[in-house]
């Protein structure tokens, strides 16, 4: 029972997450951890693709990787001297909602991490030969992606899954979009969609919540962006009303990659964690699950075969994904589909079910052992909206859930006759 006690009170909770929204509407979140001299520090606002039109595909990522490129204050060179010179790092990235941020350093140099972090949020220059660099940087990936037959069975699915919806637009765009955007789009962009509102900045480390958030006052408490827009609704998604098929074929490729899968949970949604369990037995736990088992271990027929759930704040993504030698393709989708029925006929067995609830409860203090892993846990329970007291919770959450719990979450999700099957090579 000591022991009990001693895990809950280690975890992020309502008593040491210490939550403050600022006159701006900046949201912080302050957690103190003096066990080690270090902080780290992440947060995003919503500036993501969702704002981008279709002829400007990749411009929230163009413009979220240039932001440290150059500031009024500083210049590229003179930012990432100023962060090697104290050890710390910094760094930006970019999804369909948000452009996310997240940086690391000792105590006392979390001022300098929190200035450059303002100059880069509200002063980016997106100085001419620094943009070029980073377009043909931008481009080269583009044609890598081209080439990559798992990127491109990837690509295909998202567009068919999400038909006529933003998550199924590629974040990266396309050659021509990138191509297309000029330095004067990236500094509109950033002009409309860049401010304080929908801000959240945590910081957990070794520093007394209350100071950490008068740190962040002090450098962006005064942000204030009044033509700020504010992000669209969602549209709805179409349903798949029948199994859907594409192949995108890539000349002289030795391996062909499969994506197999349907819609699936938002983060929030109350099966989210039974129809995580479910996948976990389905293409995750040991080597890779019964789909690795079925389609690799027995069959040979995949250098590698797994499922994932990609819930988020929207409708997610429930995939099965496999590369495999291009004569085995259609056996290997014969067999993915099959134990799809066999999952949604009989769902998992109750050791399968045990087994996996042991594995979530185990690995969550492991995830939170570093203060960046804290700092990511508790931006995920103020993204998706999970209140404080979630990671307390979370260990009845997951032994609550029962088999008939999952075998529900499983038919409401997957109809093996409504699928998005996508592959690429040769």
């Amino acid at each position: 029972m000591a022991k009990q006690i001693v895990k809950q009170q280690s975890l992020p909770c309502a008593e040491d997450i210490h939550r403050a929204t600022l006159s701006n509407g900046i949201t912080v979140l302050a957690r103190a951890n003096f066990s080690n001299p270090s902080i780290s520090m992440g947060g995003y606002l919503p500036a993501g693709a969702i704002f981008e039109s279709n002829e400007k595909l990749g411009m929230a990522d163009f413009v979220a990787s240039s932001l440290m490129r150059g500031t009024q204050a500083r210049g590229f060179d003179s930012i990432y001297n100023e962060l090697e010179s104290v050890g710390a790092s910094m760094g930006f990235d970019s999804g369909v909602h948000n452009v996310s941020f997240g940086g690391r350093a000792l105590v006392e140099d979390l001022p300098l991490l929190l200035k450059l972090l303002s100059e880069s949020l509200q002063t980016p220059t997106f100085p001419k030969d620094e943009i070029e660099k980073l377009r043909a940087q931008l481009l080269t990936g583009l044609s890598l992606r081209a080439q990559d037959t798992s990127d491109m069975a990837a690509l295909a699915f998202d567009r068919m899954l999400f038909d006529e919806h933003p998550y199924g637009r590629p974040s990266d765009g396309f050659v021509e979009t990138i191509q297309s955007i000029t330095r004067d789009d990236m500094a509109e962009f950033h002009r409309s969609h860049f401010g304080p509102k929908g801000m959240v900045i945590a910081i957990v480390g070794a520093i007394k919540p209350r100071k950490a958030i008068d740190a962040i006052v002090r450098v962006l408490g005064g942000w204030k962006v009044a033509e700020q827009i504010s992000a669209p609704a969602l549209p709805p998604l179409k349903p798949i009303k029948k199994t859907v098929k594409h192949h995108h074929a890539i000349a002289g490729k030795t391996q062909s990659d499969l994506v197999i899968g349907m819609i699936g949970p938002r983060r929030k949604d109350a099966e989210f964690i039974s129809a995580s369990l479910g996948n976990s037995v389905l293409g995750q736990f040991g080597m890779m699950g019964r789909i690795g088992d079925v389609v690799r271990e027995k069959s040979g027929l995949a250098y590698y075969a797994s499922s994932s759930l990609n819930s988020g704040i929207g409708p997610g993504s429930w995939e099965i994904s496999a590369g495999v030698n291009p004569k085995n393709l259609d056996k290997a989708i014969d067999l993915i589909q099959k134990e799809l029925r066999r999952f949604v006929k009989s769902g998992v067995t109750k050791e399968e079910l045990a087994d996996n609830q042991a594995n979530y409860v185990g690995r969550l203090p492991l995830s939170l052992e570093s203060n960046g892993g804290v700092t990511n846990a508790i931006l995920n329970i103020e993204r998706y909206d999970l209140g404080l007291d979630y990671y307390p919770r979370y260990e009845s959450m997951v032994r609550a859930v029962t088999r008939a719990d999952v075998l529900e979450t499983a038919r409401k999700y997957v109809d093996p006759d409504r699928l998005v099957i996508s592959t690429a090579g040769p």
